[in-house]
């Protein structure tokens, strides 16, 4: 059997199960009915690329795979960095040189681009401590903020305990920290609340003196301004 028949990909979350045909998703606790191979995977969806500003894409599953979230691509010094990873692998992507991620549970298929295109993967090392984390293959485990090629990466803690947000140029990447409901934002209900409470604070210290035009969320784009509006209300 290839890598790809020997992973399995939820289709109602997106999880990617490394070499393990499980009785329940382990992290959305779905029947394995709803499991589907790599391969197939790949096969069904594939992922789109739009545009978010000349240097940064945004990378999605079509159709969408379960809780489908983005990824963004960001082109700078004749390299390829990725924020989080597509659920979907393809080889038809241009091939990225690092993924850095947010936190553990957008990791997607990343073992398998990083086999396919020897791409080095970073994560906060708390979150490369965490059962999801435990068969996926990590480079560089991370503990400290840290600035590459431009990227600014921040640990903030809170609805992970390796949650970590980035900056580049005039974009905050800040993943599912803070998510849409209806009209208005919610800080992410799952993990500790206090902790996540301190991280946004520590978010809006780092950000408050400095100018930004885009915020890019786990499954949004928007314009920093509003944004910041309805981030500020959370911490009122």
């Amino acid at each position: 059997m290839t890598d790809l028949q020997r992973q399995y990909v939820c289709k109602r979350c997106g999880y990617n199960m490394i070499g393990h045909f499980f009785q329940f998703c382990p992290f959305c606790g779905s029947s394995n009915e709803n499991f589907i191979t790599a391969e197939e995977c790949s096969q069904m969806h594939k992922i789109l690329s739009s545009r978010v500003n000349d240097k940064v894409f945004r990378l999605n599953s079509y159709p969408p795979l379960g809780l489908d979230h983005s990824t963004y691509s960001i082109e700078i010094d004749n390299k390829r960095i990725w924020i989080d990873c597509p659920s979907t692998f393809s080889k038809d992507l241009e091939p990225m040189d690092k993924i850095l991620f947010t936190h553990q549970h957008f990791l997607g298929a990343s073992n398998l681009y990083r086999g396919y295109y020897t791409a080095f993967i970073w994560i906060h090392k708390h979150d490369s401590e965490h059962l999801l984390s435990k068969l996926h293959p990590f480079d560089k485990k991370f503990t400290q903020d840290f600035n590459l090629s431009g990227i600014e990466a921040f640990h903030i803690n809170g609805h992970t305990r390796g949650f970590t947000f980035y900056i580049f140029e005039d974009i905050i990447f800040i993943c599912d920290y803070l998510i849409p409901l209806d009209q208005i934002f919610i800080l992410n209900p799952y993990g500790s609340l206090q902790s996540t409470k301190e991280g946004a604070k520590r978010l809006k210290k780092i950000i408050e003196k400095r100018e930004f035009d885009t915020v890019c969320g786990f499954n949004y784009v928007m314009d920093y301004q509003i944004w910041k509006k309805e981030f500020l209300k959370l911490l009122n």
